[in-house]
C-alpha cells in the first residue's frame, strides 16, 4: 500500500471514537478549568487553552504517525524501548519533583512525562519480541524475557514513585496470559492483591488457617493434578510469609498519603476535610447529577471548585454531574466501543506483531479507563491515573494518540502483510 492511499485503508470508525472522545474531553476540561471571567478559548495561560494546543499539536503527530512505513514500528522497536529506558534514568538526575514524585521532565512552562511515552515503545518491544518464530512462552526463558520486557520499566517508575503509572504496564500480563502465559501468573497476581487487602482486614493467623485447609482438602481430593507434598508445603510457605508481612509493608514501606488512600478505600475511619476530602467531594458531584445532569457548565461542584484536581485524575466527575447518568452512559458506551473495535481489528491482523500490539493498545486504554472511574466510585485506591483523552495533559494526549493511531496505521497496512 502507498501512503498517499492511506485514506482508503484506514478505519475511520476508529478514528470517529478517537475524535468524538478528545472533543468531549476538551469540553469537559473547560468546564472544569473555566474562570470566573471568560477568555479565548486559545489562552495558553488557561488550562483550556493549553490543552486545545495539545489538541492542535497532536494532529501533525497523527500525520507523521500515518505516513511512517509501517515496518518502521517493528524494526526499530529495540530502539524506542531503549531511548525510553534512558529517558526513565535522566529523571533521577535531571526531573523535577511534583507532588512527591519525580517523574517529569521541565520546559519552560510545560511539563513532559517520559513513563506515558515508554508504554508505546513498551508495547512495541513485547509485541516484536513475542512474534519471533522461535519464541515460545510456554518455555521458561522466553517468560522471563518477555517479563523482563515490563518489569524494567515498572522498576524505574517506582523508584519514581509512581505506583499508578507501573500498574499500568502491569496489565500487560492480560496480553501475555492470551499469549499463553501460564495462567499461574495471573492467579498469583490477583491472589497476592487480595491476601494484601484481606490481611488488612482479618487477622494473619485466621487467612492462614483458611489456607491451610482449603490446601489439604486440595491436597486429599485433587486428583487431576500430580499432588506433589513438597511443592503444597512450598506455597503454603510462600502465602503465610507474604500475609505476615502486609502489615510491615503497611506500617513501615507504604507513604502516608499511601496509607490514607487504602484506608479511604476499605471504609476505615478518615477524615473527610482530610484524606477523605476527593473522594468524597467527586462522589458528592457525580450523585448531584442525577438522570440528566444540571447542564454543561452549570455544575456547581465543578464551578464551586470542590473538587481537587478536578481537570485531571477526576475529570469524570464534571461529567457525572453536568451530563448525569445518561451522558456519563454515553461516555462509557464510547469507550467500551473503542476497546471493542480495537480488539475486533486486532484479531483480524494477519501478522503477529500487529495483533499482539493491538492488544497491547487495548489493555492500556481499557486498564486506564476503568481504574480512573473506579477510583471515583471507591472501587479502587486513589492512585493518579488519567482517563484517556479526557484528562489534561499533553504528554497524556500525546501518548495515547500515538499508542493508537500506531495501531490504526498497523491496521491499515495489513494489505501488504503476509
Amino acid at each position: 500500500m502507498k501512503n498517499q492511499n492511506i485514506g482508503n485503508s484506514i478505519d475511520w470508525l476508529t478514528i470517529l471514537l478517537y475524535t468524538l472522545l478528545v472533543i468531549m474531553g476538551w469540553m469537559t476540561i473547560y468546564s472544569a478549568s473555566l474562570p470566573i471571567e471568560e477568555t479565548s478559548i486559545f489562552d495558553i495561560s488557561q488550562i483550556y487553552g493549553r490543552q486545545f494546543l495539545f489538541i492542535g499539536l497532536a494532529i501533525p503527530l497523527i500525520l507523521v504517525v500515518l505516513f511512517t512505513d509501517a515496518k518502521i514500528f517493528e524494526r526499530l522497536s529495540f530502539v524506542f524501548y531503549g531511548l525510553g529506558i534512558i529517558l526513565l534514568l535522566g529523571l533521577f538526575v535531571f526531573g523535577v519533583t511534583k507532588k512527591g514524585q519525580t517523574n517529569w521532565y521541565q520546559f519552560g512552562g510545560f511539563g513532559f512525562q517520559p513513563s506515558e511515552f515508554v508504554k508505546i515503545a513498551t508495547a512495541l518491544l513485547l509485541a516484536k519480541y513475542l512474534s519471533f518464530s522461535q519464541v515460545n512462552i510456554q518455555k521458561f526463558k522466553h517468560q522471563i524475557v518477555s517479563l523482563g520486557i515490563v518489569i524494567l520499566p515498572v522498576f524505574l517508575i517506582l523508584l519514581q514513585p509512581d505506583a499508578g503509572s507501573a500498574m499500568i504496564f502491569l496489565s500487560l500480563i492480560f496480553v501475555l496470559n492470551r499469549e499463553g502465559l501460564p495462567s499461574w501468573y495471573f492467579i498469583s497476581g490477583i491472589l497476592a492483591i487480595v491476601l494484601f487487602f484481606a490481611s488488612l482486614l482479618i487477622q494473619p493467623i485466621f487467612i492462614i488457617s483458611a489456607v491451610l485447609i482449603f490446601m489439604i482438602i486440595h491436597y486429599l481430593f485433587n486428583k487431576k493434578i500430580s499432588r506433589n507434598p513438597i511443592i503444597y508445603s512450598l506455597i503454603f510457605g510462600i502465602i503465610a510469609s507474604y500475609t505476615y508481612s502486609v502489615s510491615y509493608v503497611y506500617d513501615s514501606v507504604l507513604e502516608p498519603h499511601q496509607k490514607d488512600r487504602i484506608n479511604v478505600l476499605l471504609g476505615n475511619d478518615v477524615d473527610l476535610k482530610r484524606e477523605g476530602y476527593n473522594l468524597n467531594q467527586s462522589m458528592i458531584a457525580i450523585g448531584s447529577g442525577g438522570l440528566t445532569g444540571k447542564g454543561y457548565l452549570e455544575g456547581t461542584q465543578t464551578k464551586g471548585g470542590f473538587v481537587p484536581e478536578q481537570h485531571t485524575d477526576y475529570i469524570f466527575t464534571t461529567v457525572g454531574e453536568e451530563w448525569g447518568f445518561i451522558g456519563s452512559f454515553v461516555v462509557i458506551l464510547l469507550f467500551t466501543l473503542l476497546f471493542l473495535r480495537i480488539l475486533y481489528l486486532a484479531e483480524n491482523q494477519k501478522t503477529k506483531f500487529s495483533r499482539i500490539y493491538g492488544y497491547c493498545v487495548a489493555t492500556y486504554l481499557f486498564t486506564h479507563f476503568f481504574v480512573n472511574i473506579a477510583m471515583l466510585i471507591k472501587l479502587f485506591p486513589t492512585i493518579g491515573v488519567p482517563l484517556p483523552f479526557f484528562s489534561y495533559g499533553g504528554s497524556s494526549l500525546w501518548s495515547f494518540t500515538i499508542l493508537l493511531f500506531i495501531f490504526i496505521k498497523l491496521d491499515a497496512n495489513k494489505v501488504n502483510e503476509w
